[in-house]
């Protein structure tokens, strides 16, 4: 089922962010006079289509729902009618052809900016970003941060959510920015500057600088009371339940969650005798924790979360939204943030400074497009708003076979006055197909290879980000 769930997302996310983006071209080809012979949602096997007359655009449904594509009247693809020809895409002003290709990449911009403004005006409710134990030898224990302190923004960007500060913090440190100015405030709402200073080897890659910076949530002491007992668990074999106090654990006294969860992670595939208090009346229990591989070690995992009382939830989280007015340059802001970052991300990769670690393949990005849907509405609106900036700021790059491809080409006919001739623009289209297969064959040797958390981290909800749940 989960496997189903990652596939059916990703489809989704895919079909939805390709399909908008042959919209654009579909859109601006019409608009500016090019007759569209078919315009279809996926590849592959019709299964249904619609066409009012002979001389109007076919709409297609196909078998594959993984993008969709145009298909224009062209000289360069085969005879043309006579009535026809004034039609012709390849018979266009220059500036029609250009307009009608970044269409494509422009409309997944235009997308994130919908997406982006969904999610400020829906709201989100998330984690407040206040810090837990800071270990030495972390950057964050060298720029000063306290456990306990609530981080208010990020280089005066504002970060209401423990994931939109991580995010941010990453982001700048990726962009470039060895000197992060982070505000926190203390519980007494007294405001401090914190600097985060970074050297050109903790920015290689994202997922190495988390575990850098050291920063955790706080986590406050919980009573050792089971919460949540999911089926098919070592919990629920044991016959532990919902409102047990854990009073001991091989005789050893348990005070606090994170005790039991430490004793729990110790003990994989070993039993553990316990005497539990249910409805006032001691009772002695034995449980064995499931074995689970992390971080090349095992560890323990009974399957049970702890029970967390509503005033604590309340006063942990934080919700966040605009009005439909104020969300707009909010929006717009996003999106060119991301769009800037993620190009300077790229260009970094280009001449060595970035790790190739931080390319996601299609492995990573159904498992994040299955993540995200899991985490409810707004978290997979966000993310499909992100993934559409990738492909609008990759389709503009200057590569042979992507509409950058085809932009530099009626660039170069703007200076030279004249067309590419054409067996130099098939040579460099394929070129560009072997450089693109060449990038997607290693994104996901690399998904296969190393599996990227950090967006993980970014849709952790409020349990997992507090380990009440093991």
């Amino acid at each position: 089922m989960d496997f189903l769930h990652t596939i059916f997302y990703f489809v989704i996310t895919i079909g939805v962010l390709v399909s908008f983006h042959e919209f654009g071209h579909f859109w601006v080809a019409r608009k500016v006079g090019v007759k569209v012979i078919r315009f279809s949602i996926g590849f592959g096997k019709v299964l249904w289509s619609y066409q009012r007359n002979s001389e109007t655009t076919e709409y297609v449904l196909s078998a594959i729902p993984l993008g969709g594509y145009v298909k224009m009247v062209d000289e360069r693809e085969g005879d043309v009618k006579e009535e026809d020809l004034a039609f012709s895409f390849n018979r266009q002003p220059l500036w029609a052809r250009m307009a009608i290709v970044v269409a494509g990449p422009f409309f997944n911009l235009l997308l994130a900016v919908f997406l982006f403004w969904c999610v400020l005006v829906i709201g989100e409710t998330g984690l407040k970003p206040i810090l837990g134990k800071v270990e030495l030898g972390t950057l964050a224990a060298t720029a000063g941060f306290q456990e306990s302190e609530e981080i208010i923004s990020v280089n005066d960007k504002y970060t209401p959510t423990w994931p939109e500060a991580m995010a941010v913090i990453i982001a700048s440190a990726l962009d470039g920015n060895k000197d992060i100015n982070v505000t926190v405030k203390d519980f007494n709402d007294q405001q401090s500057s914190r600097i985060l200073k970074l050297s050109e080897s903790d920015i290689q890659n994202s997922e190495i600088l988390y575990k850098k910076l050291g920063f955790k949530p706080w986590s406050p002491d919980l009573k050792p009371v089971i919460g949540n007992v999911l089926p098919n668990s070592a919990a629920l074999s044991a016959g532990l339940s919902k409102g047990d106090l854990i009073l001991s654990a091989n005789n050893v006294v348990i005070k606090t969650w994170v005790q039991w969860v430490d004793i729990v992670k110790s003990h994989p595939d070993v039993a553990i005798n316990l005497r539990i208090e249910r409805d006032g009346v001691e009772l002695p229990i034995s449980i064995t924790p499931k074995s689970v591989k992390i971080e090349q070690k095992l560890e323990g995992k009974i399957g049970a979360s702890v029970s967390i009382p509503e005033d604590l939830i309340k006063s942990l989280s934080v919700e966040y939204s605009l009005s439909p007015l104020k969300a707009i340059p909010v929006a717009l802001e996003s999106t060119w943030y991301y769009s800037f970052t993620t190009l300077k991300m790229m260009g970094k990769m280009l001449i060595g400074k970035a790790s190739i670690k931080n390319l996601s393949g299609p492995i990573s990005i159904a498992d994040y497009a299955g993540q995200s849907a899991s985490m409810g509405l707004v978290a997979f609106l966000k993310f499909m708003a992100l993934v559409s900036v990738s492909l609008g700021v990759m389709n503009l790059l200057p590569i042979p076979v992507l509409d950058g491809g085809h932009l530099l080409y009626y660039a170069l006919e703007a200076i030279k006055g004249a067309p590419i001739a054409e067996k130099v623009q098939l040579c460099f289209q394929q070129i560009g197909m072997v450089l693109l297969m060449s990038l997607m064959t290693l994104a996901v040797f690399l998904d296969i290879e190393q599996r990227l958390d950090y967006i993980k981290h970014l849709f952790d909800n409020v349990a997992d980000l507090l380990a009440f749940n093991f």
